[in-house]
């Protein structure tokens, strides 16, 4: 299984709109240029950029005609309401009317947690949602299984990302080293690629689809946004366990494809 992992494309409506659309439109054709074709396709939260109904319309203008299935992530500029009343039932939630799921494939069981907390930048998963997780993965023991997430469960070596982590992280490593078939662990959040051990498995944050983040890791210095290059992840599963591509985005001259 190919499952290409986006992340952060901050969508939103009038005219700051065109950029952050440009930005995911144009890497969802570079991921319609892989050959093969990823299986589906993940973006790990912050959809939209204040979470409005208007935002999340403009999210399926640029979705809808993606041929790929597609599924969506919460993050904390989401809002959870607006986000099931436009996508609620729909295969981009995994014909889901609730914002954490799962895709079971038979070679792959795709699980998308729901880490937003209104009124917060940080996140967590709660009791409910981790007991949910840990009955998921129980049912398939042997299939392996990806994790998504919009905030990284770790410190990360970036104070002012560390401090709006997910709140409950060691609790969701409690359910995973219960689940060695979890052979990726995928967020956000962070406009950064970063890689990490996790939970007996490896935690990877995609970088954002429009813009990224200073790698800011003192305590004395503000996060600010950089023109880096945005990329994607590819992440291949197997029953050996999942390697991970960075595919360039902008910056490169790799080939995109409309649709």
């Amino acid at each position: 299984m190919l499952i290409a992992h986006l992340s952060d494309p901050h969508l939103t409506a009038g005219v700051l709109g065109a950029e952050p659309a440009a930005g995911l439109h144009h890497a969802l054709g570079r991921v319609l240029a892989l050959n093969p074709r990823p299986d589906c396709v993940v973006i790990t939260g912050d959809l939209a950029d204040h979470g409005r109904p208007d935002e999340y319309a403009a999210l399926r203008e640029v979705i809808g005609r993606f041929p790929l299935p597609l599924y969506l992530t919460t993050g904390n500029h989401d809002d959870r309401e607006s986000l099931l009343d436009a996508f609620g039932g729909t295969p981009w939630l995994g014909g889901s009317f609730s914002a954490y799921y799962q895709v079971e494939q038979p070679d792959l069981t795709l699980v998308v947690l729901d880490s937003l907390v209104p009124g917060s930048n940080g996140g967590r998963l709660g009791a409910e949602q981790l007991g949910w997780l840990d009955g998921v993965l129980t049912a398939r023991p042997d299939v392996p299984a990806v994790v998504c997430l919009h905030h990284p469960p770790v410190e990360v070596g970036i104070p002012a990302a560390d401090e709006i982590r997910l709140a409950d992280g060691d609790a969701l490593a409690e359910v995973l080293l219960r689940h060695p078939q979890v052979v990726r662990v995928a967020a956000g959040h962070l406009h950064r690629p970063v890689t990490t051990m996790f939970a007996g498995t490896v935690l990877t944050v995609a970088p954002s689809t429009w813009r990224q983040a200073t790698l800011t890791m003192s305590d004395d210095e503000q996060i600010g946004w950089v023109t880096e290059p945005t990329a994607l992840l590819l992440h291949q599963v197997s029953d050996r366990g999942c390697v991970t591509h960075t595919v360039q985005v902008s910056h490169t001259a790799g080939m995109t494809c409309g649709y």
